[in-house]
């Protein structure tokens, strides 16, 4: 019977490949099924055979391990260099993205606070 492994959603491309190039290293036969047409299914990674079970998990484990130590050593690095996206670089890369979200967030405590200070006013 076949078990869950990953969920791939939101997941990397390049953690993808990662995760497959360590099964077919390890032998670990899995398997890959997509979000569908409409996006609404479930994607995720598979392994076909259960008795690989423990040592897929354990695989998976330590990568995730080492990924993280990887991932957030390279954002230290660059931090430490001032090349570290932030806040601001990410509403410069699109200010008509960053103006909407305002406006969407200041019509929502609007909306949300019309009600008691209606009954304040009054």
């Amino acid at each position: 019977m076949a078990t869950q492994l990953v969920k791939l959603r939101h997941m990397p491309a390049d953690e993808l490949e990662e995760i497959h190039a360590l099964m077919e290293a390890h032998e670990i036969e899995v398997y890959e099924t997509s979000a569908g047409n409409w996006g609404i299914s479930m994607p995720a990674l598979w392994l076909s055979n259960d008795y690989q079970l423990s040592q897929a998990k354990a695989l998976l484990e330590q990568y995730g391990e080492e990924r993280f130590n990887r991932m957030r050593s390279e954002y230290e690095t660059l931090k430490e260099e001032g090349k570290a996206r932030t806040f601001l670089d990410i509403a410069r890369e699109n200010p008509i993205r960053y103006v909407a979200y305002l406006v969407m967030i200041a019509g929502l405590f609007y909306i949300s606070l019309v009600p008691f200070l209606s009954l304040v006013a009054e």
